[in-house]
């Protein structure tokens, strides 16, 4: 007998399960997520949750529903950082033994959280797909029940509670627009909203570099991506689930994809204008309004589905953020290798009003006569309009500038 498709019903029933278990996270209005939709944008803030992501409420519907014997065999899972820190959590709190496969150079914070919640965790695989296949083995072996970070019907059922979240906090909201991995937060959305709410519409993103979804839609069944390459490690996931996926393929759920230049800007801008630190993949929807494309209707709720970033990867995304905002310069100046020129050089930068975050020297080099250096120098400016101030003064001083 095939099952039915999940709606507000299971939803429902998986919100029982988790009060008092979860965080209501808050919805906060954005002036400057809203002036590039061109209405009212209101930012989920799932990165404010427990454990760092709204994973912990899938995982938590699943285990909770394990019968007595499945819950003292324990509990295996394979994650990049948030499901693991999410079912982590949920055994400690019913009493689970649980062992999580994490990929080889997975972050440090998220190993170290998981481990901290009270989870056994084992590293295999370079990717999530790879570290699933270890952990399908190790039930296999040992019993264990597996915990699929998406695709399984209890996960997408308490995934879907933050739709029911967003229906009581923005009435009025028109589109929800939801990060996509595997598929089942935004599945869980659809799965809520159900047939009651016709004028809601759901939008998807995925990082370009990790984009099943667009394809395997086209195509009407999954699809693996051949390679993935993206900072979003939290959505990198290579091909969509079953479940989530004949939800979001019967729904008609587009699923936009982004870029890392995209992710890097959003990441900066809720930083910045927001005051949410969230990981690339929680920004992935904040990166799909900022680089325009088919608008979406207004008022409009961007899930921020986590937060749990690496600092050293929060230092390389910010940076790589303010060069794609025009806020960050590095240069290549070639100059006499004599007394004064460094100094006349940083001059010439200081009246530009720039401000020198580094400078080196390279004294050799097949460009170079015996008498020159090149100066290698990175500045921080105040936009793409005074990056171009920058370069045309020094060119215009003089000196032979190469970008990069």
């Amino acid at each position: 007998m095939t099952e039915q498709p999940l709606g507000p019903a299971d939803v429902a029933a998986a919100a029982r399960l988790l009060e008092g278990v979860v965080t209501r996270t808050p919805v906060e209005s954005s002036r400057a997520v809203s002036a590039f939709a061109g209405g009212p944008v209101l930012l989920k803030c799932e990165n404010l949750q427990r454990a760092g992501s709204f994973k912990i409420r899938g995982a938590y519907v699943r285990m909770a529903r394990l019968t007595d014997e499945e819950k003292r065999r324990g509990v295996v899972a394979a994650s990049a950082g948030n499901h693991a820190q999410g079912v982590a959590l949920a055994a400690r709190l019913l009493g689970v033994e649980a062992t999580v496969y994490m990929p080889h150079g997975a972050a440090l914070p998220k190993i170290a959280a998981t481990e901290q919640y009270g989870a056994r965790v084992l590293a295999a695989g370079s990717s999530v797909d790879e570290a699933l296949d270890h952990a399908r083995l190790h039930a296999e072996r040992t019993g264990a029940v597996l915990i699929h970070p998406f695709d399984h019907r209890d996960v997408v059922a308490g995934q879907g509670t933050i739709a029911r979240e967003i229906l009581e906090q923005v009435p009025d909201v028109r589109t929800i627009v939801v990060p996509v991995g595997g598929g089942g937060l935004a599945a869980g959305v659809v799965a809520a909203l159900g047939d009651d709410h016709p004028e809601i519409d759901v939008v998807g993103v995925q990082a370009a570099g990790a984009a099943a979804y667009p394809a395997s839609l086209v195509a009407g069944r999954p699809i693996p991506v051949p390679q993935m390459s993206t900072m979003a490690d939290g959505i990198a996931v290579g091909r969509p689930g079953e479940v989530p996926f004949a939800l979001l393929h019967a729904a008609h759920v587009p699923v936009r994809t982004v870029s890392e230049e995209d992710l890097s800007r959003a990441l900066l801008l809720v930083a910045e204008r927001a005051k949410m630190l969230v990981e690339p993949s929680g920004a992935a929807g904040v990166a799909a309004l900022m680089a325009g494309g088919e608008p979406v209707r207004t008022p409009a709720v961007v899930i921020l589905s986590g937060g749990n970033i690496d600092p050293l990867v929060l230092l390389r995304v910010v940076r790589h953020g303010l060069a794609s905002a025009g806020r960050y310069l590095q240069l290549r100046v070639i100059i006499d290798d004599s007394p004064g020129r460094l100094a006349a050089l940083l001059g010439e930068l200081a009246a530009t009003g720039c401000n020198v975050m580094h400078v080196g020297h390279v004294r050799t080099g097949v460009d170079l006569a015996i008498d020159e250096v090149e100066i290698g120098v990175q500045v921080e400016t105040r936009g793409p309009s005074h990056r171009v101030q920058v370069l045309e003064h020094l060119r215009a001083a003089g000196y032979q500038v190469v970008e990069g």
